[in-house]
């Protein structure tokens, strides 16, 4: 499983956390995601490498910025 780890700015309650879920979960490869509006993570898993271009934009369409970390 390949983990990738992003920084969300902005977020600060559960309907964040949905919000940024909801557009995540439609990028293709992504098998599980995680978010937390407290820390402002946002981990995705999956079996082959995902676009992080296309998880930006997805974070992007949920009204919120976001960085690779790891």
């Amino acid at each position: 499983m390949i983990t990738r780890e992003y920084q969300v700015s902005g977020m600060c309650c559960g309907q964040c956390e949905i919000t940024v879920l909801d557009e995540v979960a439609h990028v293709a490869g992504v098998e599980v995601a995680e978010v937390s509006a407290r820390t402002g993570r946002l981990t995705v898993t999956s079996s082959n490498p995902v676009d992080t271009l296309s998880v930006l934009d997805a974070i992007d369409e949920a009204g919120f910025t976001a960085l690779l970390v790891s």
